[in-house]
């Protein structure tokens, strides 16, 4: 097709609606037609210079787009059609793109940049374009500053784009030393200099060899630290950023230089630009969350072999550093209590004293008390603020024995100055601090005597509830520490000192969601989660109260269903409102179905309940079909059996909810809910369970649906089989073969982080369940044989996983469990293979003498059901 390409960019950016749709569907329509042609057009755009500087931004930009996408299904689907390209084709393209760096439009050079990177991300692991690295080497050579920023802009990219896998060694060592010399402070170009540093963040996964070289790793870090001073901010900046990430990358290699960081940190976060400052800052916190990981695993398991020693940069660095923190807090802006996404270096520098308060412990507070002493009444605003966030600050990390003290000195001075202190900024900080104090200082668990005694609760409930009147802001806050107040007497049984004002705070919270200014700071929602926690928390004796909830909680669900025609955003604020509404009513059922007194009262709004929950599925809003979907499977928890009425309005809804890939959350608690329908209708959801399984089945077999649902829809095939028994025959030709090759990739998955061992484990959870509701269900049945067939490939699963040694304590459960279904539910049948299996009797063994209380529980009883199987 010919079409003029530049008018139709320019078109493709016009003011004009009908022009704009009319330029995209040509552009979808040639990208359809003609691919290769499409991207030769597109990249010969941002080559050409005499065209207009918004056609080839643009043609860069859908050229990205052709090579790329976040979804991982429709990247992989892209790769594959470049790859699929004519080579003559791709070769000219890549030829343009590389003509297209040395170009005087900067935004041209930019675009070109990102798009080889694309390139580079798809064909060097492939091991193709091995000429690339090379010529982009040459180009650094050059004389033109813009052809050497560029080339350096590029290799960045293409670093961040391309894993260190793909790339051999001789060729890293050339990036890094292209890389550290454009940073050089002999680099006169500072356009050069900051592209060289921002390179070299991208770059810093390539470079384990060199920092293990001590020479290699001087110079580089020199070069860092030098840019750090460099008279252009931007490169100061972004010299910093270099450092953060190598405080986290390099963290074991950093003992020789922290006195040098320290000063470089020091001087910046007292003197420099805000955005270097928080960059200095940043690294801090950077080396506070590695000792942190590290003494967290050390305390868990402590052995020799740990992977990284403790280096104690913080507890060396605490005398200087601390002060350096404190100064920070007293730079606050007026108005950082309302702006939701503020951040500058008075919350920098308390979220990082927090950091190193969980570092050191104990440790942090005789640094940070004197200041709080000496500022928290002095006359302007910003010390007593500064002070109440310095003490808010260190309340997790220093033990309940150390800490305790102080606090009940400062909780009443701090209750008086929530009501009486003049500035917004010290209430809300104060609030927040209280918040902390309830969190980390209150709950049945720990030692140390009681914060909150039935003397100071009253008081201290008087003062939250009247903040909850006072500004959004600090309103919010109020209502936080309310939240964990509430949560501290979660196990407080019938004996919660909230009892006898739970009518009030039940009335001030619901107050609270109808203020007109509760839009504001997240108000209306902190309202409604403290609302949740104090109903989780409540006792049989408040019961009542949470009763007279339903019908209000209910009538303003039925308010917002009958809103008529909405604007965008009052459409948005209504969907807020219903997930939060729905939120409620579900923690409403949880705690009224549990308890005897009200379970059966309760149930006759179940029929009111269950309409109002339909008719929100009908709005098509995803996180309110979430908040429904989660109360519709408490209400099934609670009615039993006698849900199966609502089944059949219901289940298209759930079947809508199981075909949702795209908003994957709602899908995994789609399948949760199936649990819970499971256990709650027994053999009564038999008649859903064809489209169910048709729908989990296709569910597993797409690539499109993200990984993390896979576990819970394994568990659901064993929640189903739990609930129909034998009648589950039919589907096990279908899910058998299913779990077997998931079984077996799980098995031998080599997990190649935390994350990734974590998932694994996950899959392999999932699998058991399925496992174990199988063989419960079949279990007395006369066609318990039909699983004889499956019992070897489960013993062989089990064994691998035993020889595995990398299963967590939830999967050894699950799997000496499964062991102990297989011979309960096939008896003498399964005692030769049992006795077969290489492992089940040293599985056996090491779970019998687990610490894990469950894990040694489940050992018992499989024990005495082998013992049956292999005897019989």
């Amino acid at each position: 097709m010919s079409l003029d390409i530049t008018q139709v960019l320019l078109s493709a950016q016009s003011p004009d609606g009908a022009t704009r749709k009319l330029a995209e569907e040509s552009l979808k329509q040639f990208q359809e037609q003609n691919l290769p042609g499409f991207l030769f057009s597109l990249s010969n755009e941002l080559a050409n210079e005499e065209k207009p500087e918004e056609s080839r931004r643009l043609a860069g930009l859908i050229l990205k787009n052709a090579l790329d996408a976040k979804e991982q299904h429709r990247k992989n689907e892209l790769f594959q059609r470049w790859l699929a390209l004519d080579v003559g084709v791709k070769a000219q393209i890549k030829g343009l793109l590389l003509q297209t760096l040395s170009s005087p439009v900067a935004s041209a050079r930019s675009t070109s940049s990102q798009v080889i990177a694309k390139v580079a991300g798809i064909e060097i692991p492939q091991k193709q374009w091995p000429e690339l690295i090379a010529s982009l080497l040459s180009n650094i050579h050059q004389v033109q500053p813009n052809v050497k920023q560029a080339t350096l802009e590029t290799l960045g990219y293409l670093c961040e784009e391309v894993s260190p896998e793909a790339v051999d060694q001789d060729q890293v060592n050339k990036i890094l030393t292209a890389v550290v010399q454009g940073m050089n402070a002999s680099e006169g170009n500072s356009d050069v200099r900051l592209a060289a540093t921002r390179a070299l963040y991208n770059a810093l996964g390539f470079a384990q060899v060199n920092f293990s070289n001590d020479m290699e790793r001087d110079y580089i870090m020199r070069v860092v630290c030098e840019a750090t001073q460099s008279p252009d901010v931007k490169i100061r900046q972004a010299a910093f950023e270099c450092l953060v990430a190598i405080s986290s990358t390099y963290y074991d290699k950093l003992a020789t230089y922290m006195q040098d960081i320290f000063n470089i940190t020091a001087k910046a976060v007292r003197g420099d630009e805000e955005s270097v400052a928080l960059q200095a800052i940043e690294f801090w916190s950077s080396i506070c969350d590695e000792e942190i990981d590290i003494l967290d695993e050390y305390s868990s398991e402590f052995t020799a072999d740990s992977d990284v020693p403790c280096y104690y940069f913080i507890k060396q660095a605490l005398p200087a550093l601390v002060p350096m923190l404190l100064e920070t807090l007293l730079k606050q802006e007026e108005d950082q209590d309302l702006d939701e996404g503020a951040w500058n270096l008075a919350m920098a520098g308390g979220t990082c004293l927090g950091l190193v308060a969980r570092t050191v412990g104990d440790d942090i507070v005789p640094l940070v008390m004197p200041f709080v002493e000496e500022n928290i009444t002095k006359p302007d605003w910003r010390h007593r603020e500064a002070a109440t966030y310095a003490f808010g600050s260190i309340l997790e990390g220093p033990s309940a024995d150390k800490l305790a003290p102080l606090v009940n000195v400062a909780l009443n001075f701090m209750l008086s100055a929530l009501v009486n202190d003049p500035s917004n900024h010290v209430k809300d900080t104060t609030a927040w601090t209280l918040g902390r104090i309830f969190e980390f200082l209150h709950g049945s668990a720990l030692e140390t005597a009681p914060i909150i005694t039935s003397e100071n609760c009253q008081q201290i409930l008087t003062v939250l509830l009247q903040s909850m009147k006072d500004v959004p802001n600090v309103a919010e806050k109020a209502c936080g520490a309310l939240y964990f107040l509430a949560q501290g007497y979660v196990d407080a049984g019938s004996a919660s000192p909230l009892t006898p004002f739970f009518q009030d705070i039940v009335q001030c919270l619901l107050f609270v969601t109808h203020r007109e200014d509760a839009g504001e700071s997240r108000l209306r929602t902190a309202a409604y989660e403290t609302l949740n926690e104090v109903v989780r928390c409540s006792i049989e004796e408040t019961g009542p109260i949470v009763m007279q909830l339903v019908p209000v909680i209910m009538m303003e669900l039925h308010q917002t269903l009958e809103a008529g025609k909405l604007s965008t955003d009052e459409r948005e604020k209504r969907s807020e409102l219903q997930g939060l509404l729905c939120g409620c009513l579900q923690v409403i059922i949880q705690k009224l179905g549990a308890m005897e007194s009200t379970k059966y009262s309760f149930l006759q709004y179940a029929d009111q309940m269950m309409e109002l929950f339909l008719r929100v599925f009908a709005c098509r809003n995803a996180t309110v079909h979430e908040e429904a979907m989660l109360a519709i499977g408490a209400l099934a928890y609670a009615a039993g059996p006698n849900f199966s009425k609502y089944m059949a309005q219901f289940y298209q809804y759930l079947e809508m909810g199981l075909q949702n890939f795209e908003e994957y959350q709602v899908c995994a608690i789609t399948v949760g809910v199936v649990g819970d329908l499971c256990r709650a209708l027994e053999d009564k959801i038999l008649p859903f369970c064809d489209g169910i399984m048709t729908q989990l089945l296709k569910d597993l077999s797409s690539n499109q649906l993200h990984r993390s649902v896979k576990p819970p829809i394994f568990s659901c095939f064993g929640d189903i089989a739990l609930a129909i028994g034998e009648n589950f025959e039919k589907y096990l030709i279908y899910a058998m073969p299913m779990l077997q090759s998931a079984a077996d990739l799980s098995a031998h998955a080599a997990a190649a982080d935390d994350e990734m061992l974590d998932y694994t484990n996950q899959l392999r959870n999932g699998i058991l369940e399925a496992y174990s509701g199988i063989l419960q269900g079949f279990k007395s049945s006369p066609k318990t044989q039909l699983l004889m067939q499956y019992a070897p490939h489960i013993l062989h699963f089990l064994d691998a996983l035993y020889n595995g040694k990398d299963m967590d304590d939830t999967v050894m459960k699950t799997a000496i469990g499964v062991l102990g279904d297989l011979a309960d539910t096939l008896g003498v049948h399964a005692g030769p293979l049992i006795n077969q299996s290489i492992s089940s009797k040293k599985f056996l063994e090491e779970c019998l003498a687990s610490d894990d209380p469950l894990v040694k529980e489940s050992a018992d009883w499989a024990r005495v059901a082998i013992s049956r199987a292999v005897s019989g």
